[in-house]
């Protein structure tokens, strides 16, 4: 897909994926400590070298199998060329409570006069005390060296849950924990100022109410899932349905209810389709995931009664059943393998998708499934708590609902 191309877009999980959107980890990861990384929403402190080498071996495997690989920060630095995407982004730094006006207009200076490449390093790595040597004020005074006065993204790795397409409009995310929110002002950045997504038009956008990408499952055309709890909000779920059916880009909407901890974050962790009508899912959630209907009536959004997730979703997509395939073999390797991302699979195509290695008894029931499984390793990427749906956010798939054609709705 060139340049000039604008049939960007998804209506389902499993259509050919043709490009995606990564991102590289980097020095944000490096910025990550004992002290911080639980702020910060890391479980661990990732060996920052060996996670570049499996990120490329992810994204070279996307490669070999047809599908242009777009990184986020070649994009952002390009980006930050338009005068309006570095005010903005700049802006959204500085609203920071703990600056403080003379921190702030000192921080201000020092961000406007960067290049653009050395500006995206720094709103993506963070600027720590020590390095920002023409600080002033109390605020900067009192701050400790170990802190950061911009704070590093080291969860931009994970770019599903900053932005999911839903047809040919593009949902960005408003992040509800505060270490991710700008990492949103960031993505809206790069969809409202890239001359690669020049038109394209927003199905949500940071300032609304909370939803996290990775909470979106793109079930079928016109059936979108959305994970419901602490991440992503009923109020969330109602405003993308109001949206997303408003415009006639799906006719039902599911609310699904998710118990969330570090092990089940978003509706991904426990649920990810690998056919056009396979999902691979924790089994302890199977039985109790339930969901809502939501659809549009004269205007108004009327709202089903909670049955069992399956049965729903099935209804929903038109068909007798969705079949599922369960994480492990027995109780203990299936809560295992679900910490291990086992459930996080990206399909490339119908029946193809790519998986962590470490995963064995999930991937060879996947594979006793029919499902072709690409193996890449994740020792370290893992670290964050994602897998490679998580690390992904396709902006052009095939589109089911055109019978396969590269277009777009309405293209």
């Amino acid at each position: 897909m060139d340049e000039t191309t604008t049939a960007w877009g998804a209506d389902s999980e499993v259509g050919r994926l043709r490009t995606v959107l990564l991102h590289r980890p980097g020095a944000e990861l490096k910025r990550l400590t004992p002290r911080n990384s639980d702020a910060l929403l890391f479980d661990g402190i990732p060996w920052v070298g060996r996670a570049q080498e499996e990120h490329d071996a992810f994204a070279q495997t996307l490669r070999d199998h047809g599908v242009e690989v777009l990184y986020l920060k070649d994009l952002f630095v390009e980006t930050l060329e338009s005068e309006d995407a570095r005010r903005r982004c700049i802006g959204d730094v500085l609203t920071d409570p703990r600056l403080g006006d003379t921190l702030r207009e000192s921080l201000r200076r020092h961000l406007e006069g960067m290049h653009p490449e050395d500006l995206a390093h720094v709103l993506i790595a963070g600027l720590a005390h020590e390095e920002f040597t023409d600080g002033r004020g109390l605020g900067y005074v009192l701050m400790e060296r170990s802190e950061f006065v911009i704070d590093p993204l080291p969860n931009l790795l994970f770019t599903r849950d900053s932005s999911v397409w839903v047809g040919d409009r593009v949902a960005v995310s408003s992040l509800a924990m505060p270490a991710r929110r700008r990492e949103t002002s960031l993505t809206a950045a790069v969809y409202a100022h890239h001359r690669r997504f020049a038109g394209v038009r927003p199905a949500y956008s940071p300032e609304l109410e909370r939803l996290e990408g990775g909470d979106v499952l793109l079930l079928a055309p016109g059936v979108v899932a959305v994970g419901t709890g602490e991440r992503t909000t009923p109020a969330g779920v109602e405003r993308l349905a109001r949206n997303v059916l408003g415009a006639g880009l799906a006719d039902t909407v599911l609310a699904v209810p998710v118990a969330q901890d570090r092990a089940t974050m978003h509706l991904d962790t426990v649920c990810t389709m690998v056919d056009v009508d396979a999902v691979v899912m924790y089994p302890k959630v199977a039985d109790e995931l339930r969901a809502i209907s939501l659809r549009l009536a004269d205007g108004e959004l009327e709202v089903g009664e909670p049955g069992p997730f399956l049965e729903v979703a099935a209804e929903a997509m038109g068909i007798e059943r969705l079949r599922t395939i369960d994480t492990g073999l027995d109780p203990v390797t299936a809560e295992r393998e679900q910490w291990d991302d086992g459930n996080n699979t990206l399909a490339i195509a119908p029946r193809l998708a790519v998986a962590y290695e470490r995963n064995s008894e999930t991937n060879a029931r996947l594979e006793e499934a029919g499902i072709d499984v690409l193996r890449i390793p994740g020792s370290e990427l893992g670290t964050g708590r994602g897998g490679p749906r998580c690390m992904s956010c396709p902006v052009a798939r095939d589109f089911l609902g055109n019978a396969g054609k590269k277009t777009c709705y309405g293209k």
